[in-house]
């Protein structure tokens, strides 16, 4: 791994987990402003419980070395919530300034995943298992 991929890896992995880890928080918390948001969206409240847990497991996970299987379901997660995000958004008729957070996480999640270092990846079992 170059000294470039991997300094755009730890950008955006960090900006990501600050991103997942605060928003995770929040929705733990349930503030009046999530709860709004969440019940606008046709959601039930309780669905803040189980999406800031996930996300709070995800940023362990992705921030931890090795254990890259359960790192791919982290990024997936990450990827099917905020585009989850997304689409509930422009179904539901949110101003398009909602969507910005959900793309920005998005894009990290892609960029992470994609420069993450061979000892992160999924084709090191392979490897492993093929020696």
């Amino acid at each position: 791994m170059t000294k470039r991929n991997k300094i755009i890896y730890w950008i955006a992995t960090i900006w990501l987990a600050l991103g997942m880890l605060s928003t995770g928080i929040v929705q733990l918390l349930k503030t009046e402003d999530e709860v709004t948001k969440i019940t606008q969206l046709g959601y039930p409240v309780y669905i803040l419980t189980i999406l800031g847990i996930w996300k709070i497991l995800g940023v362990v996970v992705i921030l931890l070395p090795k254990i890259p299987v359960i790192k791919e379901w982290a990024y997936a997660g990450f990827f099917f919530t905020m585009t989850g995000a997304v689409v509930s958004h422009l179904v539901s008729g949110s101003p398009a300034g909602e969507l910005f957070g959900p793309i920005l996480l998005i894009v990290l999640t892609t960029i992470s995943w994609y420069f993450r270092p061979e000892s992160r990846k999924t084709n090191q079992l392979t490897t492993i298992n093929n020696e």
